[in-house]
């Protein structure tokens, strides 16, 4: 009994230190992925979210819409002012209407009549004057009305021609300044209400989706975040003692233990110092204390075989 105790006992040792010299000769790292935060721009409660956390979207899919009664309220505000705003700039450039032409017509024809029987009247009495048939005061009477009829027929005729020519250039200007800034304000309404869309940017994995339905998004909020599949990559930390043994450039071996070991060839993409503890991607690190580290990254030459991997999940190459 005492000899199949020793026999066991030798075996366990033997598998602990068979595998702790295989986890010496290797470097742990990890899968990662870039990421993407999709964020609102206007407040606005959710309404409606199409997706799933861990489904895949294309670039262009509306994620989710979001409920904004007070743009449709400034979309009617912003409408409004544009007709308003177009009615007088039209007014501005026609003149008058037909109607008020008619009036202003009707007006000179009875101050041309007016003034027609002024003129008689003066070329009358003028000769009246001269032979001394009437006195010089009657005379300066119907001299005065005839300047009046002709003063007052002059300023219907300038009258005419101002509303068939439409108003100053001025004023124009001013109304087609008024339906600008109009159309302005109704550009912007629009494109509000075109943000009540939520629009995936790019081809991506959703890993989250921080609100439900009927939850209000403010403005800058991330709604979804998600991975980018075409940028996967391996990253690994290495104490200073052994950073010089990998080059950027050179090519490398991964291996994925959580498929059976299978091997992906990358090449080292960069090489940078790590400024924070967090940032270390081996379970356990062996180096030491006084040893600075530094971070590897590996591009896999086949991203479509890389793809599919989880994110996260622990990759590992040979330690030089």
């Amino acid at each position: 009994m005492k000899k199949y105790s020793l026999l066991l006992i030798s075996l366990i040792a033997f598998t602990a230190c068979n595998r702790k010299d295989t986890a010496n000769s290797l470097i742990q790292g990890k899968v990662e992925r870039e990421e993407i935060a999709v964020v609102s721009k206007v407040p606005g409660r959710i309404l409606k979210i199409n997706f799933n956390e861990g489904d895949q979207v294309k670039k262009g899919d509306t994620l989710a819409i979001l409920d904004i009664p007070e743009v449709d309220a400034k979309k009617a505000q912003a409408q409004g002012a544009v007709k308003s705003a177009d009615a007088q700039y039209a007014m501005s450039v026609r003149g008058a209407t037909a109607n008020q032409l008619k009036q202003l017509d009707a007006k000179r024809n009875a101050l041309k009549e007016q003034y027609d029987f002024a003129k008689k009247s003066l070329s009358r009495i003028q000769a009246m004057v001269s032979d001394s048939l009437v006195p010089q005061q009657q005379y300066d009477e119907v001299y005065a009305k005839y300047q009046g009829a002709l003063a007052q027929y002059t300023a219907v005729e300038a009258e005419i021609a101002d509303v068939k020519n439409g108003v100053r250039i001025e004023q124009q200007t001013m109304a087609l300044g008024q339906k600008d800034r109009a159309l302005g304000a109704l550009q912007e309404v629009q494109t509000a209400e075109k943000e009540r869309y939520i629009i995936a940017p790019q081809d991506m994995t959703l890993e989250s989706i921080t609100l439900k339905v009927g939850e209000l998004a403010l403005p800058g909020y991330t709604l979804f975040t998600g991975s980018l599949k075409s940028s996967t990559y391996f990253r690994f930390t290495v104490p200073e003692s052994k950073i010089e043994q990998y080059k950027k450039g050179e090519q490398i071996e991964v291996t994925i233990p959580y498929q059976d070991n299978k091997k992906i060839e990358g090449t080292i993409r960069n090489v940078k110092q790590i400024g924070a503890y967090a940032n270390i991607a081996t379970a356990y690190p062996d180096y030491n204390m006084q040893d600075a580290l530094y971070e590897i990254t590996v591009e896999p030459k086949n991203i479509a075989e890389a793809s599919e991997l989880f994110s996260k999940s622990t990759v590992t190459i040979n330690k030089k």
